[in-house]
This record gives C-alpha cells, structure tokens and sequence, in this order.
C-alpha cells in the first residue's frame, strides 16, 4: 500500500482482412496450414520490391480509432523500425511512428470504483513479423522460421498511463477486445496469437507526481496472462523499492510455467530503432469524406449496447455487460426475446448465461454448434412461465434439447414431464410422506423446523419431480402445522 501503481497498455491486433498489408498474399490461419506457403517476395523482404498499402485495413484502422474517441489524421506517415530479429525477413518492421494514422482518444469503462477514462494515446498500422518454432530433440537445438504471418496487417493501440489497479486494466482490455470484435476487424481469438498485450508498468510513492521507471512485459496472450504478469511485475518492483534499490527500466517476458517475469531486454527507446520514413510508401492521405463515411457505417458498441439492454430488458447490469460483450451471444438473446410472448426477457438472459453455457463449458461446444435456436429455448421459457413444466424439470428438458434437438413441447409430451397441479394428487402425496417419516415429522414439531426443507425434498421426489413446487411447500406447509 505504500506505492501507487501506475499501467498503460499497447495492444497489438491483427487486422481481418483477405490479404496482407502490404502484399496480396492471403491472410491465413497459421495453425491450419503448412509453413511458408502464403508468402512472396514482398512480405519475405526481397529486394527491389515495392510495397502496397492495404485499403481495408486502413479503413479497419479508421473504425477502431473512431470508435475509441480519436483525431483520425488527415495525413499519416510510414516509417522503417529497424532491427533485427529471425522472423523479421526485411531487417525492419514498416510501422507508423511520428505521424500516426489516430491520436488523442479515450474509453470510458466500468470498474468496482466506478467509472473511468483512459486515454488513447495513439492507433496505427504496422506489419506483423514471421513465426519461430524452437526445436528441441535429440540433444539438438535449432529454430524454424515460418513466414506466414510476417506482413499481416496489425493495429497498435496505446493507451496513456492512466491505469492503476488490476480491475483498470481487466475492463479496458476486455472492452477493447469486444469492441474490435463488435467491429469485425478482430476475431479476438486470444490463443490463436490475433490479439496480444504489452504492459507498461511502474510504481512510485503514494503522492509523488513524477513516474517511476517502467517496465514493458512482452506479448501476453491471455488475460489472465497478463494478471499474473503485472502482479508479479508490481511485486517485484516494490521489493526493489524496498531495498533502498531502484528498478531498472527494461522489457520483460512472461513464464506460464515459472508465473514470473524475465529479462529479455534493458533500457529500450525509441531512437534505439533508428525510425525514418519509408521511401517505397507516399504520406497515408485519409479524406475527411472517407472517415465520416465510415463512422456512419459503425455499429452499436458494447457499452452503448449493455446500457440499451439494461433500460430495455430489465437485465441486470452483469447481464448486459455480459450479453453486450459478445456479438453471437447478443444475437442469439435478442432473437430469444423477439418470439418470446408472456415470459419475461430476462427469463432469455438467465437461462443463456446459466444453464446454457454450464453445458457449453462442460461440452466444449460454442455458440455456433448449438442444436437449440432461439425459437427452441423461447418455446422452454414459456413452458416454464406458464408452468407447463417446473424449474428443475425445465432444465432436463434443456438437457436433451440441447444433446438431441428436439422441442421442449415434443419432449415433455414424450416423456409425460409435464407438471402436476392437482390439489388432490399433492394432498396424498404430502400425506404419504409424513406417515412414512413419523420420526422425522414429531422432531419437526418439537422445534426442528428446518426438516421443513427436507420433506419438500422428498414429496417432491415421489411426486417424480413433477408437481408444482408453490402448491406441494402450501400443501406441505398446511398439513406440517397440523395436529
């Protein structure tokens, strides 16, 4: 508690288009297909070629710096990052450095402490670099170099060090992440590498206005990932303080198996890449037409999206954030509400979040694979509300819904599910029990009152799970009391 922590982000997202940034080579998925086998002389750095500027992923770069709140430039400029590096053909990476293609932006975000601005510093276009896979076998070592991805369009995004506490940086990455996906220009696909984090990180003392020395840890793939690392990383840097010691500013990686950071490089500057402006590539000119263009072209954004859900559906607001985040998850509701007639649209909410991802996360499956439509879970909801079938028998009809296909209606007419509100029915069922537990029943009323819970239980077991849970507890209740 004697340190402030101080974070920014830089995001760095592959941009969804069919071709790379520079190049006509395909975009493809590098977990599918053989090495070296979407690249040509241009992305593999040969010399004499000549770069071309890919017109999708500026307009991408536009939709993001828009929906972030940022001054897309009239004029940007590309710039030669050099260094070397395997995977990296040319010896430099075309990036944007003084004239980026957005400045000057900003995300508000919901935290625990409330609301909170963090500012964007700047969005540009870059290229990804190549692929490395390090072999070890046999006592020999060596590295493969895979150059499909080098070439691959990437946005950067960098926030300003506004961000001061674990819960900031969990809600601006996972807000960023649904944006770019809401957006279509990102899959957010985490584990395919398309989207990886750097975090800048530093402490000082509560009150000091200066910032202390950063530390930048590399490529987290993961959110958690990038948890551990800053924990780890505030840790470390508060016992460096505490030593009376200083912390060295450098970039660090992040092991999973180890859950500590790593030196890889000390004191790194921007002058240490020598930028200067590409020569094979004339100033990025962006019309104001184009960017109005495509703001009218943007879509509802998360945020806007979960507070339109809140006042709409009545969800609660870890419901809409929740249905808000993901764009499939969202449709999927929204067209459960559109056919839904007497039940409430919140119903839609709970059984989506509860019951049908418990299954999805047990299954594996995803949204996409599900044998349940909209139409399909609305038809349950409202056996439900309806109290065709009761709660506990809903979610077994679910259950073979989801594994089968079938209609909640075809299903609980099969299986004869549907639920028992004969008064006379539950009468004797209730009674049964009790003569059957006359020891449990006389502690009951000798003052152990929660057996109340415990012969709901069971009336409602010999009921065979069917009666309606309001009438059998009345029932239950009203003969319990009797003398």
């Amino acid at each position: 508690m004697k340190y402030e922590t101080v974070i920014g982000l830089e995001v760095h997202a592959e941009v969804a288009t069919a071709t790379k940034m520079f190049c006509s080579c395909p975009v493809v998925d590098t977990t599918q297909v053989e090495p070296n086998t979407s690249v040509c002389p241009v992305c593999a750095g040969m010399p004499g070629t000549l770069p071309v500027v890919n017109k999708m992923a500026v307009e991408n770069g536009i939709k993001v710096a828009l929906a972030l709140n940022c001054e897309v430039q009239h004029t940007s400029i590309f710039a030669r990052k050099n260094y070397f590096y395997p995977d990296l053909p040319k010896g430099y990476q075309i990036s944007q450095f003084e004239f980026p293609l957005a400045r000057n932006g900003y995300m508000v975000v919901d935290t625990p402490e409330g609301e909170h601005k963090i500012r964007v510093n700047r969005v540009h276009l870059e290229e990804d670099a190549g692929k490395l896979t390090h072999i070890h076998k046999d006592g020999e070592e060596c590295t493969l170099v895979d150059l499909n991805r080098a070439g691959v369009g990437l946005l950067e995004i960098v926030t300003e060090p506004d961000m001061h506490s674990i819960e900031d940086v969990r809600a601006y990455a996972t807000n960023l992440r649904s944006i770019i996906r809401e957006l279509g220009v990102n899959s957010g696909d985490m584990e395919k590498g398309v989207i990886r984090f750097e975090a800048n990180i530093s402490i000082r003392p509560f009150g000091a206005t200066t910032l202390g020395k950063r530390v930048e840890i590399k490529n987290l793939n993961s959110f958690r990932a990038m948890e551990r690392g800053i924990i780890y990383e505030l840790k470390r840097q508060a016992e460096v303080l505490d030593r009376g010691e200083e912390v060295d500013q450098e970039t660090r990686g992040w092991n999973e198996e180890k859950q500590c950071t790593y030196i890889q490089r000390s004191k790194e500057e921007a002058h240490d890449y020598r930028y200067f402006t590409e020569p094979d590539l004339p100033p990025l000119v962006v019309e104001k037409e184009w960017v109005e263009a495509v703001r009218a072209g943007l879509p509802e954004l998360p945020r806007e999206k979960a507070q339109r859900l809140q006042s709409q559906y009545g969800v609660t607001k870890v419901e809409a954030s929740l249905l808000a985040a993901d764009f499939e998850l969202n449709q999927f509701f929204e067209a459960t509400v559109k056919v839904l007639k007497a039940a409430p649209a919140r119903a839609a909410a709970t059984w989506l979040l509860g019951e049908v991802f418990a299954w999805m996360n047990q299954s594996g499956a995803v949204l996409a694979d599900l044998k349940v439509t909209p139409a399909m879970l609305a038809e349950l909801i409202e056996a439900t509300n309806s109290s065709v079938v009761n709660q506990n028998t809903a979610k077994t009809v679910l259950g073979e819904m989801l594994t089968s296909g079938k209609g909640a209606n075809a299903i609980i007419q099969e299986r004869g599910l549907a639920q028992v509100s004969d008064s006379s029915f539950i009468t004797d069922v209730v009674k049964k029990v009790l003569e059957e537990n006359p020891n449990e029943l006389a502690s009951f009323r000798a003052g152990k009152e929660t057996l109340a819970n415990w012969f709901f239980g069971q009336a409602m077991r010999a009921a065979g799970g069917k009666a309606n849970p309001a009438l059998l507890r009345a029932e239950l209740e009203k003969q319990l009391r009797q003398n």
